[in-house]
């Protein structure tokens, strides 16, 4: 990396302290060892507990060492301890810093639990603003992670990361997704539920998806779409109050073996797609006339009502079939009446 940013400056230096070489001659040279002074001294902030020790440039991605004094408290009974029994040592993938990869090297102190009741003799401080217990990367690297999951899925995913300095595998960053969906999800009564089939192979096999709506989160999966395993779901939840579903027959046989107590609704999207078709196919049929409309316009006159065809004018009329079809209006209309 240092050969690299030599050649791109034209300089020759020593990364770790900033200092020049005999070669560091010339306005880049003196521009990029005032950059590494500052990111050595003051580029990094990482918290108000944290205090940033040195930043240096190693293998082509910066290692950043840091101290940092986190809660002395034992995650196992809560005593606090003032008694230190050595120091811990944490590496931490961060955000990156002008396109190269950032590792965090925290150093915190062990110490000894002095609560002759529990269980550990010695704990490591702890930063749950920053990282989770055992963890590899901080929180606002994990958010990006899981972002990015949500977005675009595991294998680009992958590839988009891997182009940002945040090298991360499909798997890990399907797993960090799991592992946070699992954490948000609290079992709760669900009273309001959507169900609709998803495709396992699209053409080829269904399963059925519960949503509750209230929530606006997935309750469940079901591997097939069958009116018996929607029942035998329904039978397990009895605090269903609201069924809301599609036209689907199995989905209402399942619904009324499964949830009797419950009221069946149609959903607002299939009401919507059918209200857009049906406006599609009567508009379709009214433009095979030309443009005219095929019902005619009533109107009363006095208890009697007659339809008189509208006689509008084209810019035809004045041509032979425009004559044509004006005569043909008014001798229909003279015959209705």
């Amino acid at each position: 990396m240092t050969r690299v940013l030599s050649r791109i400056f034209g300089v020759c230096f020593k990364v770790c302290d900033g200092t020049k070489s005999p070669h560091a001659t010339g306005f880049h040279g003196d521009r990029w060892a005032a950059f590494i002074d500052r990111m050595n001294k003051e580029g990094w902030s990482l918290g108000p507990d944290v205090e940033v020790v040195s930043a240096e440039l190693v293998g082509g991605h910066w290692m950043v060492s840091a101290v940092g004094y986190g809660t002395r408290s034992c995650p196992g009974c809560g005593a606090g301890s003032i008694s230190r029994h050595g120091w811990h040592t944490r590496q931490l993938q961060d955000l990156p810093a002008q396109g190269v990869s950032v590792t965090l090297k925290l150093r915190l102190g062990r110490w000894r639990c002095c609560n002759e009741r529990c269980e550990r003799q010695t704990f490591v401080e702890r930063f749950p603003a920053m990282a989770e217990p055992f963890a590899h990367r901080t929180r606002r690297r994990l958010e990006l992670v899981r972002q990015f999951a949500h977005t675009s899925g595991g294998r680009p995913s992958e590839r988009l990361m891997a182009r940002l300095a945040m090298p991360a595998s499909d798997t890990t960053i399907l797993r960090h997704l799991k592992y946070y969906a699992a954490a948000r999800s609290t079992p709760a009564p669900v009273r309001v539920a959507g169900i609709d089939d998803w495709s396992w192979r699209k053409g080829w096999s269904y399963g059925t998806i519960i949503v509750d709506l209230e929530q606006r989160q997935p309750v469940d999966l079901l591997a097939d779409r069958s009116a018996e395993a929607t029942a035998r779901w329904f039978e397990q939840h009895r605090e269903v109050e609201v069924i809301c579903r599609d036209r689907c027959g199995v989905y209402a046989q399942g619904a009324r073996e499964g949830a009797p107590q419950a009221r069946q609704v149609a959903d607002r999207f299939h009401l919507l797609q059918n209200l857009r078709e049906a406006v599609e196919a009567q508009m379709t049929s009214v433009s095979s006339f030309a443009g005219r409309a095929r019902l005619s316009r009533c109107m009363k006159v006095g208890s009697a009502s007659k339809c008189v065809l509208a006689r509008k004018a084209t810019p035809h009329a004045t041509r032979l079939h425009g004559d044509r079809g004006a005569a043909l209006i008014d001798r229909m209309n003279s015959k209705e009446v």
